[in-house]
């Protein structure tokens, strides 16, 4: 053996007289030991040293025999569940199990290519799949591979290379003044026609409009806290933050307070009434028995027949009630930036980006204003 250099770790020459060294290496299986080869002593230095640099940089890339399909699991467990919502979560996994796994799960992390990543949003647009559904393949992928790359185990994020189908824009069926008068006419009286109007009015999602609680709700100083949003696993409740991770605190209109006091009042009897039977989470939307109501109750049946005694186009969603708030400020000419506020938009460029063909008469403004002020 070869006399061993200060600190080369341990160089040797071998029977067929190239050179050798060993190096420790920490990967997803645990501690490895690493060889390099070389024809000359200074050869095999110049890599040991190399190497040595690499792994204390973080750069010592080893995913060994791992595959993507473990990998995958490892991801979910340890990085993804806990750091972000529980419906988040169960989406990735989704995305995964049904999808990424099935396809690539068998190759080994080190050996994915563009190709293979590129092949997978194809194989999944042709099976007739939506871009949008793809696009969240390709988020899951790329999110997933990009922390490999940051523990070392793989040297770039193949997702990264590759252009993920773009998502079809959905279009939005906002209601105008005279429709929004027929919809509040044929909920009145409903169960849910305080729900129809706070939508409205103060454009709630529908996972707040369900996660909302009379604690959140001061009907003496007219305002709302959105601070939860409602989702289900696949039988159970959750309460999370809003979208955007924070809340917000909105002034009720005199219209949605009236709703809502008058909604109350039924709600108090409907309590007394069942008695025991009632759960109560003091929910301001809540089944006929206090639970937390599922969205079907705003997206299904009941919106449905709703809407059809309304005769209001069948094409609007439940969600286009959202939009129908938006739009009605938005044209009555209230700055963008309220706008954004009020629906919880994370940035005012995606309430541009939604609402922005509703304001044609911008242009018209702007060029006035120039006038104006050279005039």
């Amino acid at each position: 053996m070869g006399k061993r250099g200060n600190g080369e770790g341990t160089i040797y020459r071998r029977k067929d007289g190239k050179w050798a060294t060993q190096y420790t290496v920490y990967t997803a299986e645990g501690r490895k030991r690493k060889t390099l080869y070389g024809k000359t002593r200074s050869e095999v230095a110049a890599k040991l040293t190399k190497a040595l640099s690499d792994r204390e940089g973080g750069l010592a890339f080893d995913a060994g025999n791992l595959t993507l399909g473990p990998y995958l699991d490892r991801w979910l467990s340890d990085s993804v569940q806990g750091s972000v919502q529980e419906t988040t979560y169960r989406r990735y996994e989704e995305l995964a199990r049904l999808h990424i796994k099935p396809a690539l799960g068998g190759l080994k992390l080190k050996s994915l290519t563009p190709a293979h990543a590129r092949g997978l949003y194809r194989e999944k647009l042709n099976s007739g799949l939506t871009p949008r559904t793809v696009n969240y393949i390709h988020r899951t992928l790329y999110k997933a591979l990009k922390q490999a790359v940051a523990d070392g185990l793989i040297p770039r994020n193949v997702a990264s290379l590759v252009k993920a189908p773009k998502p079809t824009k959905k279009e939005i069926h906002p209601l105008n003044h005279a429709q929004v008068n027929v919809l509040f006419e044929a909920a009145r009286g409903d169960r849910l026609e305080a729900l129809y109007i706070v939508a409205v009015m103060m454009g709630l999602r529908e996972g707040e409009l369900l996660g909302l609680k009379w604690e959140d709700v001061d009907l003496e100083a007219g305002t709302l806290s959105v601070r939860r949003s409602l989702s289900y696993t696949e039988k159970e409740p959750i309460f999370n933050n809003p979208k955007n991770g924070k809340g917000r605190s909105l002034k009720l209109t005199n219209t949605a307070m009236d709703a809502l006091r008058r909604h109350k009042t039924t709600q108090n009897e409907e309590r007394l009434r069942l008695g025991s039977h009632w759960e109560d989470h003091d929910l301001v939307f809540p089944s006929q028995t206090g639970r937390p109501l599922r969205a079907w109750s705003l997206i299904g049946g009941p919106f449905k027949r709703l809407w059809k005694r309304a005769g209001l186009p069948e094409r609007t969603r439940f969600h286009d009630l959202r939009h129908t708030c938006a739009t009605l400020l938005l044209t009555q000419g209230v700055h963008p930036k309220f706008v954004q506020e009020l629906l919880g938009h994370a940035t005012i460029s995606i309430t541009l980006d939604i609402y922005s063909h509703v304001m044609p008469g911008m242009g018209d403004q702007t060029a006035v204003a120039m006038e104006n002020a050279l005039g």
